[in-house]
């Protein structure tokens, strides 16, 4: 079939990622002796610089992977690092109640929750790579010192956000309208408050320590301890920020909220089908539904189906429906909630759910229901959870890639990046980064970047399995996939795209699988997704029965589709989806990455 790009094999070393930058810098890495991990930690901060509307250094990342020493590890030799921060020890939901909130705001510092990336990122480095501190930090302070090409959507986005940023916002505006106006698509973009941040993080590490360990663990200390969280609390406490209620609100979070945590190691959930075991982060995340959506759809003869036909996008729409509504029943922090994992993955209980799915679309939310467990699904007072089929309210549904919606409000859907790594001894990385958009919040002042607003993903109702307490982590949407195939370690993959994530992922894996399709045709199969169930950004809108397509999904399938009782939107033919994958096929090392708004690649040789 066409593909836009070639699948890449070679044996020495693959990265893909969602930006062309990222990936060239993952490459230079394993050229110069550095392993995966290495790469990813460099690629880690590049992304940082170079897609600021969609992580910075604030935000958060999931991070599964595969080291060759640790073969015999939990998950079947896969490995989860936790990079989500957790909610500051102020952020309660008496705290919200007294500001009369009823909705955790999408934008400012009420919603910031402890920045996880920085710690993820080092802790990766320090257990599992081999470069230094400085080595690895030096592509991302190049790029932000000397400048980077800026892709049509941060100019996009600097445009949708500038008025905020001149009446209220001004740390913002001091960085990307610097020039005194809008930068252009196109040109070069420097910011050099964050590349002095880096710079002086690596400078106190190395006047800590002479060892690579002993600088790593003393950067880590900067960040959580020193200026950094030092400068954050300052700001959080004096700043009174413009966000999405209407006000302007001080925030919650702390340098103390900041040294009291740590990124830390857990195993992944994993689930077997069709002779791959498929690993994905825990409850804290949505990337069970995954899994969950593999257990009902393992009583379908989906190779039967075409990939692109009517039969396979009804049973993979309705089964992540059902996933998508035990997510909204179920899911959340395990370390606060009895979260039935066992029950939710198990073969009775997807047959139950497989039973659900009859021969036209379903339109209700249909959680299952588990003795002593869950069962409440909170609803959205922030939007239409009705609406139907008018303005787009998801990434994608206009046309475009998938990339944050802004509202001229400054409200904003998330949405993040993704980067995939094998090298030549069969290390992987599979991470999602995420958060502390450029449109989530101000500029901290002398830093050079903005704090995250994970924290929206709390509901404010108690009943929720979801809900905000001190000290838990949100229910996030990052997702990396890793899976093994016949017991080894097979392939990595992800995407951007909120609540699409596991979605386009699910798509993207079972057409791999079922219709023997590579890495590349995959990814450029047209794609779908639903938005049937409540969103996890603000203001959390639910469109039941709607569903997304490209239009290059045949016309056939569409009407019988409609035909079956789905609202089906067409969208433009390449606005759906930003997957990266990897995977080691025996000695040949394969990537591929999303033609997608022109900005993710694939390399390797």
């Amino acid at each position: 079939m066409f593909t836009t790009r070639p699948e890449i094999a070679g044996t020495f070393g693959v990265a893909a990622s969602t930006h062309w930058l990222a990936s060239s810098v993952a490459m230079a890495v394993l050229e110069r002796g550095g392993n995966a991990f290495d790469a990813a930690v460099a690629a880690g901060f590049t992304l940082q610089v170079v897609e600021p509307h969609l992580n910075g250094p604030a935000g958060e990342v999931p991070i599964l992977f595969h080291d060759v020493r640790d073969a015999g590890g939990p998950g079947s030799g896969i490995g989860l690092l936790c990079g989500q921060g957790v909610a500051p020890a102020a952020a309660s939901i008496e705290a919200f109640e007294r500001l009369d909130l009823d909705m955790v705001p999408g934008t400012g510092l009420l919603a910031a929750t402890v920045p996880g990336s920085f710690d993820a990122w080092m802790r990766l480095l320090l257990d599992h790579g081999t470069w230094r501190l400085a080595d690895v930090l030096a592509f991302g302070i190049g790029y932000a010192r000397d400048g980077y090409p800026l892709v049509a959507r941060i100019s996009d986005a600097i445009k949708t956000m500038a008025p905020l940023f001149e009446t209220e916002w001004r740390s913002s505006a001091a960085i990307y309208l610097a020039g005194g106006g809008v930068p252009a698509a196109g040109s070069l973009f420097r910011n050099p408050d964050l590349a002095a941040m880096y710079t002086r993080v690596v400078a106190e590490a190395e006047a800590a320590s002479g060892s690579r360990d002993g600088q790593i663990e003393a950067a880590r200390r900067v960040w959580s301890q020193g200026f950094v969280s030092e400068t954050i609390d300052e700001f959080c406490r004096a700043a009174e920020v413009m966000d999405t209620s209407g006000r302007r609100h001080t925030g919650l979070l702390t340098g103390q909220d900041m040294a009291n945590w740590q990124a830390g190691y857990e195993a992944p959930l994993t689930y077997d089908y069709h002779g791959f075991t498929v690993a994905k982060a825990g409850v804290w995340s949505q990337g069970p539904v995954f899994l969950q959506s593999l257990a009902m759809l393992k009583g379908f003869d989906l190779g039967a189906m075409a990939p692109d036909g009517p039969d396979f996008v009804h049973a993979v729409i309705e089964a992540m429906k059902l996933g998508f509504a035990d997510r909204e029943a179920f899911y959340g922090d395990p370390d606060f909630v009895d979260v039935p994992v066992d029950t939710l993955l198990s073969d009775s209980y997807a047959a139950e759910r497989r039973a659900l799915i009859g021969e036209t679309a379903s339109f209700e939310l249909r959680p299952g229901r588990i003795a002593g467990h869950g069962g409440f699904v909170a609803r959205s007072t922030g939007g239409d959870a009705g609406a139907g089929v008018g303005e787009p309210t998801v990434p994608g549904a206009s046309g475009e890639a998938a990339e944050p919606k802004i509202l001229r409000s400054g409200a904003t859907s998330g949405d993040t990046c993704h980067l995939d790594i094998i090298d030549r001894w069969g290390n992987m990385v599979s991470a999602t980064p995420s958060g502390g958009w450029l449109q989530s919040s101000p500029i901290v002042p002398g830093l050079g970047f903005a704090l995250g607003t994970r924290g929206q993903m709390f509901w404010l109702d108690r009943r929720s399995s979801a809900a905000l307490a001190p000290g838990r982590r949100p229910r996030t949407t990052l997702t990396p996939s890793m899976a093994l195939r016949d017991g080894k370690p097979y392939i990595a993959f992800g995407s951007p795209g909120g609540d699409q994530q596991d979605q386009w992922q699910l798509v993207f894996f079972l057409r791999h699988v079922h219709h023997r399709l590579n890495l590349q045709q995959s990814i450029d199969m047209p794609m779908f997704n639903s938005v049937h169930f409540p969103g996890s950004f603000y203001p959390r809108t639910a469109r039941p029965g709607v569903m997304l397509v490209e239009d290059r999904l045949p016309a056939a399938t569409i009407m019988e589709l409609r035909r079956r009782g789905h609202i089906v939107e067409v969208g433009a033919p390449w606005s759906l989806g930003r997957l990266s994958a990897a995977s080691k096929d025996g000695p040949l090392l394969k990537a591929a990455a999303n033609p997608r708004g022109m900005q993710g690649y694939a390399v390797g040789r």
